[in-house]
């Protein structure tokens, strides 16, 4: 399984635009892919709602992990995506 740290800087956090995103990119994935928030909240990111929940906002750190073919260049993807 590989796993990335990433700190958000998307304005606003992880609002509809960029979850949207995120889960588009994951869905694409072979295999399962999720994120885990600094107080140990998980989610599988196929799931709008299960992401919009979590209240992201700017300066959250969060784990990446996916899994399967592909999975580095997948979290560089989702990455960008939360850099903003």
């Amino acid at each position: 399984m590989a796993s990335r740290s990433v700190v958000i800087r998307a304005e606003g956090g992880a609002h509809a635009r960029p979850v949207a995103e995120l889960v588009r990119l994951a869905m694409a994935h072979e295999g399962p892919v999720g994120l885990a928030t600094a107080e140990g909240r998980r989610v599988d990111l196929g799931s709008v709602l299960a992401v919009m929940d979590l209240a992201l906002v700017p300066g959250d750190e969060v784990v990446l992990t996916a899994e399967g073919p592909g999975a580095e260049a997948l979290l560089d993807a989702l990455a960008r995506v939360l850099d903003g």
